[in-house]
């Protein structure tokens, strides 16, 4: 069907594989170097709207229409994600009754491109009826929107991606960045930290990268230790019931002085029961301190190329707390590149 549709508009045509990575890498490029300009071309009012932003005693409000609105919407999202709350109003329901969400003490940011959208002006009208900043994003100095706003963020007058120079890419991506460029900078002044962010991103791939280890390691009996004396046949039973493929080797007070992996069971394969863990042992292993974010001991791993880390006392450094293993990490949705 979709074929016979195409044909009958006249958009039958064939692309090569080569055809359409370049037009692929275009549009990349070309978005790529409107960001660089935008870099470029930041200047004061993006301090003066970060002033607002920190400054406000109530919410910030996003807004925007068709496009906008979308790039708006994850605004909000990201605005409130790193600790600053705020939400989306929808223009055309703003001038239906949701005007009430807006209450004195907010700042409202109001995205347009063209900075003359009709449906924007009733909830700038209320923002400025209530005394609230109003921080614009265009790319049109001499609009309405760049008038009238408190403070105005314009984006580089640069061509859409968009071939006819009309679908909202190029646009829409600066206003996303330059969003991106909000949050995080609010977020660097109000001293946002990891844990503070955890709270806020209890669930989902980011919520496990910032949880602590200890939260998801083994410890107690599960722990695979030996004695550093122990035969090499005491310490495979050791490994083959905890199903690690490590062991701790640890001294008479009990500091892990090394490991034995699968890889140093076959370094030392000739002779193997007739030696004992410290002969067969790797010295001075990888650890991590107990605390660790569990994204830092992923990039250990993956730096290091080893499947598990033995967690230690943070205060006890030498002594072993836990363990985590690459398939704790893969059941939280973390894997190596290429996996």
């Amino acid at each position: 069907m979709f074929h016979d549709i195409k044909q009958r508009l006249g958009l039958e045509r064939q692309f090569t594989t080569e055809q359409m990575l370049a037009h692929g890498r275009n549009v990349l490029t070309v978005e790529a170097n409107a960001l660089i300009q935008l870099a470029d071309e930041l200047d004061d009012a993006f301090a003066r709207a970060i002033e607002l932003l920190i400054g406000t005693t109530g919410r910030v409000i996003v807004s925007g229409m068709g496009k906008s609105g979308h790039i708006a919407r994850k605004m909000a999202a990201t605005f409130s994600s790193t600790g600053l709350p705020a939400f989306f109003v929808h223009p055309g329901e703003a001038a239906h009754g949701d005007l009430g969400m807006m209450a004195p003490g907010d700042v409202l940011v109001a995205l347009s491109n063209s900075g003359a959208t009709p449906e924007l002006r009733p909830i700038m009208s209320h923002a400025r009826l209530l005394d609230c900043p109003v921080i614009g994003i265009t790319s049109q100095a001499s609009s309405p929107m760049a008038q009238t706003a408190t403070v105005c963020l314009t984006l580089p007058r640069v061509r859409e991606a968009c071939p006819a120079n009309i679908s909202p890419t190029t646009s829409t991506t600066l206003m996303l960045a330059l969003g991106d460029a909000l949050a995080v900078t609010v977020m660097h002044a109000h001293g946002i930290s990891r844990a503070q962010l955890e709270l806020l991103h209890p669930g989902g791939t980011i919520g496990s990268r910032l949880l602590p280890v200890h939260r998801i390691m083994h410890a107690g009996a599960q722990l695979p230790l030996v004695d550093a004396a122990a035969p090499m046949q005491d310490v495979l039973v050791t490994m083959t019931e905890k199903s690690f493929g490590i062991a701790g080797v640890t001294g008479p007070d009990g500091r892990l002085i090394g490991t034995i992996t699968d890889g140093d069971l076959r370094r030392n394969i000739d002779g193997l029961l007739a030696r004992t863990a410290h002969d067969v042992m790797t010295v001075d292993p990888k650890t991590i301190p107990d605390g660790t974010y569990v994204e830092d001991a992923f990039a250990m791993m993956t730096v290091n190329k080893i499947t598990a880390l033995f967690v230690m006392d943070a205060q006890l450094p030498d002594r072993p707390v836990g363990l985590i293993h690459i398939h704790d990490l893969a059941r939280l949705g973390m894997t190596t590149p290429g996996q």
